[in-house]
């Protein structure tokens, strides 16, 4: 009971920093692969920002030593590696996460040849409907110039 007293009386801010300082795993068997694939995107946009972040101070910042310019993209990374997988622990984001992969499980994905009869038809409508109003506008623009040239003169 006192535990759950001093947890209660923590704020907001203490309470998700101490979750990011945690490094346990919440609910480790549920919704493995959506979190893990949302902890590669994290890491992925951390790892883009890192190499842009190198690259800005290589051609900006010439005469900044050469051990900050790979220190402080590497801080980066790190803190985007770490984040990255607090985040996808974190358990409202989490049971999120697990929400998710559970619906994506009830979904019923179509066969094979049903994907590929129904993007070939969705590719021939679109083709159809691109030359319908290609014809339209070839059409209203002979008509208007024809308006036009009449009513000029």
């Amino acid at each position: 009971m006192g535990k759950e007293k001093a947890v209660a009386s923590e704020s907001g801010m203490g309470q998700l920093v101490h979750e990011f300082l945690k490094a346990d795993i919440y609910k480790r068997s549920q919704g493995r692969i959506v979190r893990q694939m949302t902890c590669l995107a994290i890491w992925a946009a951390f790892a883009l920002a890192a190499y842009q972040l190198f690259a800005y101070m290589l051609g900006v910042w010439p005469d900044v030593p050469l051990a900050v310019k790979y220190v402080v993209p590497v801080l980066v990374l790190m803190l985007g590696i770490w984040l990255g997988y607090r985040i996808v622990n974190l358990p409202t984001f989490a049971d999120f996460l697990i929400a998710v992969e559970a619906e994506m499980n009830k979904v019923s994905w179509p066969s094979q040849t049903e994907l590929i009869r129904s993007s070939m038809v969705v590719i021939i409508l679109m083709f159809g409907l691109t030359m319908v109003l290609f014809f339209y506008d070839t059409a209203l623009a002979w008509f208007l110039s024809k308006v036009l040239q009449i009513t000029v003169i």
